[in-house]
């Protein structure tokens, strides 16, 4: 009995697949006349029609409106460098090497240029343009092409390497250009776009959902101890090329900067990383009011609570962040935090981790007042804390717009190195020096377009610090240190 419903079940199945398999081909076959009909004049040209291929896609997966309007803002980002190869420690005159020791690295040799390339978004219509740090970071030349190709020079207004943001600038009006989401409001699971230009293949876009916030993965540690990173994490396809470009929601609003990806070989493995537009916005906005970005301490150091500490300390939630000490001039400390205490709470905005906090505290400035919520003792509580900066105080620190460009100084003009400068040479402030031949400083062996960065270990940032360090010298010598554009260090001794 068995035997004949296997038999006949597979009858039907047989039987079941040949009217599928009929049913396709009939559906794919042209219409042929029967036998005895007149077959077609074959000298007229046939023309097929075509169904319409308007679909109806279910509301909010569509993502044909936002990559329309995305795709024109983002830009393709070129860069030029000088690769320099460093002399050999045979090749450094002792003198050098005795006196500086290890500050020392010695002259470079310049061997030619090399390229790079990323992605770029268009902030304003007017041509401000932003991007990854890492993408322009020491380049002598910068490049923009935009999705019209037209090709524009780019001038870097300036940097931010904490969160690997920086902001360029190209004279065109009119430029298409996207306006910010909230990041806030992005929700994990929700759909986003990655447009940019990977492998140089110019305006891709790629889809994915939102895979976590608030991701820290260590890729910034190099750019010092207030580095920031609270990455929106997605499975859309990003690869090199991409850095730089638009992550975008299904309304076509900026919500991140695409930055990193997790791979072991170079190229896309499931998971790219995206700085938040909360980030972005104030970063940008610094720059352009400030010309140096207003970073807010809360002054505590963190780690985050889980199972191992919760036991140990007696804490009885796992949410939060605990609160094992304090930077000197703490903020937080000032305003009655403890150690042991457990912070939940930025302005209302639940933290979890150390990430979290920080993308919650870095987008106020030095000076401005936020809730800090936290528990203690078992208690929850709340206290208001005036944030500082790095050195403790709560001032705004700015460029000063009256403040001459150049000036002349015993026959030279100096003038402050650019944010382009600074960054190609990897150093945080210097004053560039021509028209030296004709100048008091011709004995020194000094040449054009030296950028001074110390005189006698004090720092230079501007020609009224060159002017005061000279002017306060009573007798006796002065060491310039600096480098030249190509990337060699020099030393030179004056006399006064």
């Amino acid at each position: 009995m068995k035997t004949k419903q296997f038999m006949l079940g597979l009858m039907l199945s047989a039987m079941l697949g040949g009217g599928v398999a009929v049913g396709s081909y009939k559906l794919l076959e042209e219409d042929r006349p029967a036998a005895g009909q007149q077959q077609p004049n074959t000298n007229v040209r046939y023309t097929s029609a075509m169904r319409a291929s308007n679909v109806t896609v279910p509301e909010g997966i569509n993502f044909v409106t936002a990559a329309e309007l995305v795709t024109p803002a983002v830009v393709h980002v070129t860069t030029e460098y000088r690769v320099q190869a460093r002399r050999s420690p045979s090749e450094i005159h002792p003198f050098f090497r005795d006196f500086f020791g290890d500050d020392f690295e010695g002259y470079q040799r310049q061997q030619g240029p090399a390229m790079g390339s990323g992605s770029g978004v268009i902030i304003a219509s007017n041509g401000y343009i932003v991007t990854n740090n890492h993408v322009i970071d020491r380049a002598d030349k910068i490049k923009v092409i935009l999705d019209d190709k037209r090709t524009f020079d780019a001038t870097l207004v300036g940097t931010d390497p904490n969160t690997d943001i920086a902001l360029l600038k190209i004279n065109s009006e009119n430029l298409p250009a996207l306006r910010y989401g909230n990041s806030d409001n992005v929700r994990v699971g929700e759909w986003v776009l990655a447009v940019g230009n990977p492998f140089n293949l110019n305006s891709t876009v790629t889809a994915g959902i939102v895979s976590a916030k608030g991701r820290n993965v260590g890729i910034l540690q190099n750019a010092g101890s207030m580095s920031v990173e609270s990455f929106i994490q997605t499975d859309a396809a990003v690869n090199p090329g991409n850095s730089g470009g638009a992550l975008v929601n299904l309304n076509g609003d900026l919500v991140g900067i695409n930055t990193a990806i997790a791979s072991q070989t170079g190229s896309f493995a499931g998971y790219s990383f995206a700085v938040p537009s909360s980030i972005v916005s104030k970063v940008v906005d610094d720059l352009l009011k400030y010309g140096e970005v207003q970073r807010a301490l809360l002054g505590v150091s963190m780690q985050e609570v889980d199972a191992e500490l919760a036991k140990e300390k007696g804490i009885k939630n796992l949410n939060g962040v605990y609160v094992a000490g304090f930077s000197e001039s703490s903020a937080a400390k000032s305003a009655g935090l403890q150690e042991g205490d457990v912070i939940t709470e930025i302005n209302g905005v639940k933290v979890n981790t150390g990430a979290q906090l920080q993308e919650q505290v870095t987008r106020y400035r030095p000076g401005d007042k936020i809730k800090v919520g936290f528990v203690r003792g078992g208690n929850a509580k709340t206290i208001n804390v005036t944030l500082r900066n790095a050195n403790g105080s709560t001032e705004i620190v700015k460029r000063d717009p009256n403040a001459a460009k150049s000036m002349t100084i015993e026959g030279a003009t100096f003038e402050a190195a650019s944010k382009q400068e600074l960054s190609k040479l990897d150093i945080t402030g210097g004053v560039k020096v021509t028209g030296i031949e004709k100048s008091g400083f011709a004995e020194t062996g000094m040449k054009d377009n030296f950028i001074i960065t110390r005189i006698d270990r004090n720092s230079v940032n501007t020609p009224q610090d060159v002017e005061k360090i000279l002017k306060s010298s009573r007798g006796g010598g002065l060491l310039i240190e600096g480098v030249y554009p190509d990337g060699r260090r020099a030393y030179y001794a004056i006399g006064r």
